[in-house]
């Protein structure tokens, strides 16, 4: 798949299908796939202490894909870099590090600990309250984004990436990201939304409020990804609701070099990832293009 193959930064990929943070566990799980055609693989959230995560339901399926509230469970970074990150890296692609801090100096940390046991990237999860600022979203302030994504590089070796979620300062905190360094951006994360049942008259969720994500968000992070490629020079990455080949050109004509694929994986299962690298080399043969780079000419 030679023509599929893509550079985000320093990270060289054989395929453009990334497999998203918060899909799949652990290691064995991070290695299937690998094996079943992901171009890289993002682990879910670390934090550093172990979290049990939110009270069931915490995902449930609604019109247009899934709402869930995970509340971040994971082992924790210590245990999951020593024991998991080694068997996702048997799969033989990139193993990018999601890491959700609560304060500035816990993403510092659990970023040079990944650097240090040899994740390829991290991805900053910026979605995380920040204790400092009375709970308030690290993502929605530029000014705190530049300082922690300077703070990060300054620590490690490997790319830092930083996904970004839906705020009205959106391409303000990719512009901030990018000044300080980051290697790239991920866009988008989950969008809030409520889910209730009609004869209990109360929320389904067990925490009320959880992420959206699915086909439904796909319009909005396609806009979102147009808008980023306007401002910003360093590689963005797709995500939200891509389920075909199609989703995943739409996101490459908006401006991404790469895609994430997330909640279709429930639904489609780990075939997806070729399934989707089949359709976009059929449609380079139809158009006549020799790469997936000579889309970019083609970019709205």
């Amino acid at each position: 798949m030679s023509k599929l193959s893509v550079k985000i930064g320093r990270l060289k990929l054989r395929n453009p299908i990334m497999l998203a943070a918060g899909i799949l566990s652990n290691g064995p799980l991070l290695k299937q796939a690998a094996l079943a055609g992901a171009g890289a693989v993002v682990t879910k959230s670390l934090t550093v202490e172990k979290r049990e995560g939110s009270n069931t339901p915490a995902v449930i399926g609604v019109r247009g894909g899934f709402l869930n509230n995970i509340g971040i469970a994971n082992p924790g970074y210590v245990d999951f870099l020593s024991y998991d990150l080694p068997i996702a890296k048997e799969g033989g692609v990139p193993v990018i590090v999601s890491v959700a801090g609560f304060s500035e100096n816990e993403f510092v940390k659990i970023c040079g600990a990944a650097d240090d046991c040899g994740a390829d990237a991290v991805e900053l999860n910026l979605s995380c309250p920040n204790v400092k600022r009375g709970g308030l979203e690290f993502g929605r302030e530029p000014e705190v984004v530049k300082r922690i994504v300077r703070r990060v590089k300054d620590n490690v070796t490997i790319p830092v990436f930083v996904k970004l979620g839906l705020t009205d300062r959106l391409v303000e905190v990719g512009e901030s990201a990018q000044k300080a360094g980051a290697d790239g951006v991920v866009a988008i994360n989950t969008i809030t939304g409520m889910a209730i049942d009609v004869h209990t008259r109360s929320p389904i969720l067990s925490e009320i409020y959880g992420g959206l994500s699915g086909p439904a968000i796909h319009p909005i992070a396609l806009r979102c990804v147009h808008q980023l490629h306007k401002r910003l020079s360093i590689p963005i990455v797709g995500c939200g609701g891509v389920e075909t080949w199609e989703d995943a050109v739409e996101f490459i004509l908006a401006g991404a070099t790469a895609v994430q694929v997330g909640s279709a994986i429930a639904v489609k299962g780990l075939s997806i990832f070729r399934e989707i690298c089949r359709g976009i080399e059929k449609y380079l043969e139809n158009l006549g293009l020799k790469n997936i780079s000579a889309i970019e000419k083609l970019r709205v």
